[in-house]
């Protein structure tokens, strides 16, 4: 899938197309429609990519200068962690309407999966795209 281009760096030479990641992130929090799903905390993996400017960080060396992916973490684990969705679809939009209202971020790729949900499967979850 190609991304559309939607400004230039703030070097002013390359146009933007970084990507900030966040791969795997673990968080235990109550997700499910089941009453036993209701009961108890379940693992939850999440993988973010999130479209930023690299260039001044990278001149710098700042993390003042770039998304702080640590900070975008500690936000969504407090937040996931408090949850009681029942569909992981409404947890996928939720997470991406606080990074993007959040975070200079204007475009996200997010991966929700739970994990042994599914017999025979490794994982079960949703992909969605975001932008701001």
């Amino acid at each position: 899938m190609s991304m559309q281009v939607l400004s230039k760096s703030a070097t002013g030479h390359a146009p933007v197309a970084d990507i900030i990641f966040i791969e795997d992130l673990r968080i235990d929090t109550i997700i499910g429609i089941y009453d036993w799903e209701r009961k108890q905390k379940q693992t939850i993996s999440l993988d973010l990519q999130m479209r930023g400017d690299i260039a001044a960080a990278a001149l710098t060396d700042s993390i003042e200068n770039t998304l702080n992916y640590k900070a975008v973490a500690k936000r969504l684990i407090g937040f996931i962690e408090q949850s009681d969705f029942q569909l992981v679809e409404t947890m996928a939009e939720r997470c991406a309407e606080i990074v993007l209202g959040e975070f200079d971020v204007s475009w996200l790729r997010l991966k929700i999966q739970k994990p042994g949900a599914v017999r025979g499967s490794r994982s079960v979850g949703v992909i969605i795209e975001r932008q701001s």
